[in-house]
């Protein structure tokens, strides 16, 4: 009988047991090293990461500093303003209580409840940021919900006083409903000192991760844009403070996890502005311009300035500049349609003309030939000089270059159509007070044998140098510009000429290449002014904090950072402390210079001040601007003035894109710009001012009453203070 399969014995297979074995050993250990790997090795960041599930950082936001002018007159400050906000975990449990609070909460402020939420609806209000119009409450609230339930959302920002008292009573009826104080900065002289002041704007992307490191809250906290705002930024910003608290899952803070760390206000800044010169400057400078403007039934003038500044001690007491905006429209946002407004201005409201405008000086800039001839000894003092109405000049470009009819030009002067004569014979001292251009032609590129050599372009562009052409001066106020003082290199480099004696000619009475600020015009007459002594101009008084305790702080104008210690090219602007750049007839700046019978340089190593007999010379000329009945340009505007006053004028010609677009670049009847600097009193200086019109025409006629103006509201507020006891505008 044979057996069947199922008798069969089975055979045992060890090898599928080593496996099953080999299979389970392999699972646990990869169980155990993992678990050992995080509990053990990995322990730490498992821990830090359970920590940040419950952990918040809050950052504090810190009070901005106030900005005061020299008498305490707040400038920049921060307001209340008051948000609607409603918390979505803190609403009533029933949905018709919420609807009820919407109701009555969208008639009091004017937004509307909003239609049912829909999953379209909610992502179009992702498309609106805060405060913008667009979704209802029940949207924004919904929006909310999703995504942090305990965090407050603005539902209308900026209300009145009034509508949020109302919604703090009615806070009982309406749980969930709050009002959120918010500062805002505010600028009570608005326009006024708008170029001085700056405006806060949003952390730009470029620099979150600066900002951030600095303790920063991107699309919060707000920076400075321009003027004191942001050259001070550092000084005026603070620093933030910091909780950090414990959440649920909803985002629901339970607890403080460490002791907050309070926020630090920044500190406050007093500018040297008196801000009643301010007003008077502006209003000068304005009036002036509605009446040429008027007179002429056209834009004439369509952009100007104003400064005014002690030259003993380099503080700014005034700066206005034409056209200005209203920076108080910037507070909470920064509008696109008024930005776009003011930067297509083609007048530029935004630029602050006075440091960053360039414009070519005229006969203003003479201050800077005449000291460079005196002390030269390319004219004597007493020297006659023939200054006819014209002179024909053989222009050349290359010392050999041969004179014919095609390369001589004629060069008049100002006066020329109405005294075709000029001047006649004049000296030097008349060559300044009449601002004769025949005679700084000769005394700048020399005139046969009458004058000869003349100074020359590089002794000249020394001597500019040195009074503060051709470089920023250095004051707290970003986007200053350098000017260019030309030479025969910039000229090769730049066009593909070589300079030719009619530059030099041109060059002397501060036209052709020559560009500046009108800051540097001022600055220049401050050095005439001050007997040789080119003082740092600010605008900075001094930084205190919020006890009132005056601090030490040093600026650098190399890269604009404010420590409260001294570094290389750094000066101390709190307290204010007059800082001198340099004293012309102490500080070696004038390279000497040497010829041959073809060529002349300069050396560079050897250095030489400027003599202090010639800028007593200059000044004598200023002076005479006023006191010479025939010709002094500025005789007419101080003759009767009680406080000796002296000056130059300028009336610049031009050829830019404006000029060209309008077809007014026609040779000998390009359009002029208008220039007046001035200093007063005449022995002991306190107050120098510059006065610029933009196609303004005459110096003397334009620009000058409105320095006239300035200098006598000076006087007059000086007096009032000294009547009142309070300290003179001048004072320390």
């Amino acid at each position: 009988m044979s057996s069947g399969p199922a008798s069969r014995p089975v055979r045992f297979e060890t090898w599928r047991l080593s496996t099953i074995y080999i299979v389970v050993f392999l699972t646990l250990s990869g169980l155990l090293f993992r678990l050992v790997n995080l509990q053990v090795f990995q322990s730490s960041d498992w821990a830090a990461r359970a920590v940040d599930n419950y952990t918040n950082e809050v950052s504090i936001p810190a009070p901005r500093g106030i900005i005061y002018d020299r008498n305490g007159y707040i400038l920049a400050r921060n307001i209340a303003s008051y948000n609607i906000v409603i918390t979505p975990a803190s609403l009533p449990a029933d949905d018709s209580d919420i609807q009820r609070v919407y109701r009555e909460l969208s008639a009091l402020i004017d937004v509307p409840v909003g239609g049912p939420v829909t999953d379209e609806s909610l992502e179009e209000a992702k498309l609106f940021a805060a405060c913008v119009e667009g979704p209802g409450i029940a949207q924004m609230v919904a929006l909310q919900d999703t995504l942090a339930p305990f965090s407050p959302v603005k539902v209308k920002c900026n209300v009145s006083e009034e509508i949020a008292r109302v919604v703090e009573e009615k806070s009982v009826d309406w749980p969930g409903v709050d009002v959120e104080v918010e500062p805002i900065r505010d600028y009570p002289t608005g326009s006024l000192t708008a170029h001085l002041i700056g405006f806060l704007g949003p952390i730009p992307a470029l620099f979150e991760d600066e900002y951030r490191a600095k303790g920063f809250i991107p699309n919060r906290d707000k920076i400075g844009y321009a003027g004191v705002e942001d050259s001070m930024q550092d000084i005026l910003a603070g620093r933030n403070g910091l909780r950090v608290v414990q959440i649920d899952v909803a985002g629901q803070e339970i607890r403080n996890l460490e002791p907050p760390i309070a926020a630090v206000p920044g500190n406050n800044v007093y500018l040297t502005i008196d801000t009643r010169l301010q007003a008077a400057a502006e209003a000068t400078l304005l009036e002036e311009v509605r009446f040429w403007n008027t007179y002429f039934n056209r834009v004439r003038i369509s952009s100007g300035v104003i400064i005014a500044m002690n030259p003993k001690t380099g503080e700014i007491l005034a700066m206005t500049s034409y056209p200005s905006y209203e920076n108080n429209r910037f507070t909470r946002i920064i509008p696109a349609y008024y930005y776009e407004q003011l930067s297509q201005d083609p007048r530029k409201p935004l630029l602050n003309n006075a440091i960053s405008a360039e414009y070519p000086p005229g006969s203003v800039f003479k201050l800077a030939t005449a000291t460079g001839a005196i002390n030269e000894d390319v004219v004597e003092l007493g020297q006659i000089i023939q200054a006819p109405g014209q002179l024909l000049l053989c222009e050349k470009f290359n010392p050999n270059d041969i004179c014919t009819d095609s390369n001589t030009r004629p060069f008049v002067d100002y006066i020329f159509e109405q005294r075709p004569e000029g001047f006649g014979t004049i000296d030097f001292l008349r060559c300044i007070a009449f601002s004769s251009n025949v005679c700084f032609y000769k005394l700048g590129g020399g005139y046969e044998d009458e004058i000869n050599p003349g100074l020359g372009i590089e002794r000249l562009g020394q001597y500019a140098r040195a009074l503060g052409y051709g470089e920023p001066t250095g004051i707290e106020l970003k986007g200053e510009q350098d000017g260019l003082i030309p030479d025969p290199q910039w000229k090769r480099i730049n066009t593909g000429e070589n300079w030719s004696t009619g530059d030099t000619y041109i060059a002397s009475v501060g036209q052709g290449y020559v560009l500046t600020t009108p800051l540097q015009v001022l600055m220049s007459g401050s050095v005439i002014a001050n007997s040789g002594k080119l003082m740092q101009p600010t605008i900075i008084r001094e930084v205190t904090d919020g006890d009132g305790n005056v601090l030490p702080i040093w600026f650098n104008p190399n890269d604009f950072t404010v420590t409260e210690f001294e570094t290389d090219g750094s000066y101390q602007i709190s307290p204010f402390t007059p800082n001198m750049r340099w004293d012309v007839t102490v500080t070696p700046k004038i390279q000497s210079y040497s010829c041959d019978e073809v060529y002349c340089s300069l050396d560079e190593e050897n250095l030489k001040i400027v003599d202090p007999s010639s800028i007593q010379a200059v000044r004598e000329g200023t002076r005479m601007a006023v006191t010479d009945p025939s010709f002094g340009t500025l005789h007419d505007l101080f003759v009767d003035f009680p406080i000796a006053v002296a000056g130059k004028t300028g009336t610049a010609e031009y050829c830019d894109d404006v000029a060209r677009a309008a077809d007014r670049c026609n040779f000998g009847a390009w359009p002029t710009h208008s220039w007046t600097v001035a200093y007063a009193p005449y022995d002991d200086p306190e107050i120098i001012v510059v006065a610029f019109a933009y196609n303004g025409g005459e110096g003397a006629s334009v620009a000058g009453p409105m320095v006239a103006r300035v200098i006598k509201s000076y006087f007059e507020i000086k007096a009032i203070d000294i009547a009142q006891g309070n300290a003179p505008l001048s004072g320390p």
